[in-house]
């Protein structure tokens, strides 16, 4: 079992202070090139040796003929070259002293035929000179925290708590924009496997579970080659990290997709099913649901229950959010004599007092952001809340203008306002220890969505998506849980 983070092999992968590059010319559409780009533009602070045949500067960088030529051994190789000469690449980066590799290249496994015999000769290759690899067959890795993006689109350059293993690339490459716009959040770190024809979905949770900038991994799967690996890995970083798995392969047309995508043999829906649970880990049903749920699981405390309290200004947002309560799993309890009494100063006539709390209107709106949620939080019988934000700067304009504020100062106070409201709602999360997930079909264009979420509540985009999103926090510590208490009874029996 690894003991530190520096004994992963992917860690030279995910931090390299130095890359030889082969795959890269002055053809800015070629693979290699673009990924070059990428790398030079997000910043990577590293060395970056590009290796060609015949070009002395490759992207205005001293470019070398071949891996004996670079005047360092480099902490990783990166492999975008046609598939016929990958092998001899890496014998020659294993006889340079590289150890570690990325290999984009496809053509291998996943082609069937010939290219199971490349596949296996690179293993060779990778055995004889022990060389971890990632790949073949995939797009490569992203680490924010050290301004590295090696694959072929430019990211949003935030930092983020996500971090993400995945048998496809695209979902590397194309979350980038979705994480920033939607959350403003980025990856800690992705990786790309490929094909696993070295290192494999398990060492990736391995990896990142020990990832100090990791809160919480998602996972997408088509295939799980080493299942007792998996399942020990994934179980003992469950315990202490969040695991979201979504899953493509369960249907026939799926496994057939599958295969001829990395090579790999989708398994049974049922199967995968199991295997997730005994692993602690939360299956998404969709990739909306796979970023919710890390989204949620990485920025909130978990609840200790599934109780939970919607508070909402909107009857029909409100009603939403409880008809999906009963999907996910939670309950909705009534407030106690307590909770009623010191809510009863900030509920108007036109308001209800059950749960769903729909106060319809304030008469102070920024009640809505502390007085309100501060008096629910405190309800013993609720585990956490479910607020339903409307607001906007301009409402805030606009009672500010009614109240003689000169125009020259608006715009200052707007900011301090919003702040000062996001900053309440963080404040009572960690004050009361219990998790609040926002929802709003506002995006983070509006200052106080972008607020909330720059403060850490996380807030998404619709009543059913918070809702299932709060569910999975909810079926994440039952499994956790589970699996202490199993462990506990070995111990006693041991």
């Amino acid at each position: 079992m690894m003991t530190s983070i520096f004994q992963s092999p992917l860690y030279p992968i995910a931090n390299p202070k130095s890359i030889a590059f082969f795959g890269a010319s002055n053809n800015y559409s070629a693979m290699g090139s673009c990924i070059l780009s990428t790398i030079l533009s997000d910043g990577y602070e590293g060395t970056v040796y590009p290796v060609h045949p015949t070009e002395n500067r490759v992207l205005n960088l001293p470019a070398y003929a071949g891996v004996k030529e670079i005047p360092a051994i480099a902490d990783m190789a990166f492999i975008v070259l046609p598939t016929k000469i990958v092998a001899q690449t890496l014998k020659a980066c294993g006889e340079r002293g590289i150890r570690h590799a990325v290999i984009v290249s496809a053509g291998f496994n996943e082609v069937g035929g010939q290219g199971v015999e490349r596949q296996q000769e690179l293993q060779q290759i990778a055995d004889q000179y022990h060389i971890r690899f990632i790949g073949p067959n995939c797009i490569g890795v992203a680490n924010s925290h050290i301004k590295l993006n090696a694959t072929f689109l430019p990211s949003e350059g935030k930092q983020g708590f996500i971090g993400m293993a995945s048998q496809s690339g695209s979902f590397i490459t194309q979350m980038f924009s979705y994480l920033s716009h939607r959350f403003g959040q980025g990856f800690s770190t992705g990786f790309s496997l490929g094909n696993e024809a070295n290192i494999d979905m398990a060492d990736c949770i391995q990896y990142l579970g020990a990832c100090p900038n990791t809160k919480v991994i998602a996972l997408y799967i088509e295939s799980i080659r080493q299942g007792q690996k998996f399942i020990e890995i994934a179980r003992n970083v469950s315990l202490h990290k969040p695991i979201v798995a979504f899953y493509a392969g369960g249907s026939e047309i799926g496994k057939r997709a599958c295969l001829s995508h990395t090579g790999s043999l989708a398994g049974p829906d049922r199967l995968y099913d199991g295997v997730f649970r005994q692993s602690g880990i939360v299956r998404a049903h969709t990739i909306e649901e796979l970023f919710d749920f890390c989204y949620a699981l990485g920025a909130a405390p978990l609840p200790r229950g599934n109780r939970l309290i919607i508070q909402t200004h909107s009857g029909g947002p409100g009603a939403a959010a409880a008809d999906a309560c009963e999907g996910a799993g939670l309950e909705l309890p009534l407030l106690s004599s307590k909770t009623l009494e010191d809510l009863a100063p900030f509920i108007p006539h036109t308001g209800s007092a059950n749960n769903p709390i729909d106060l319809t209107y304030t008469k102070n709106p920024l009640d809505f952001f502390h007085g309100i949620p501060k008096v629910l939080l405190a309800e013993k019988g609720a585990d956490g809340m479910l607020i339903y934000f409307l607001a906007s700067a301009e409402m805030v304009r606009t009672a500010l203008t009614g109240m003689g504020v000169p125009k020259e100062e608006l715009d200052t106070q707007i900011e301090t306002i919003v702040d000062a409201q996001c900053r309440s709602i963080a404040s009572l999360i960690k004050t009361h220890g219990k998790p609040i997930i926002g929802f709003s079909f506002l995006t983070r264009e509006n200052h106080f969505i972008a607020g909330l979420q720059d403060q850490g509540v996380p807030v998404l985009p619709s009543p059913e998506r918070a809702t299932r999103a709060f569910g999975a926090m909810v079926d994440y510590k039952r499994l956790r849980d589970k699996i202490i208490l199993s462990l506990h009874a070995k111990e006693s029996c041991g």
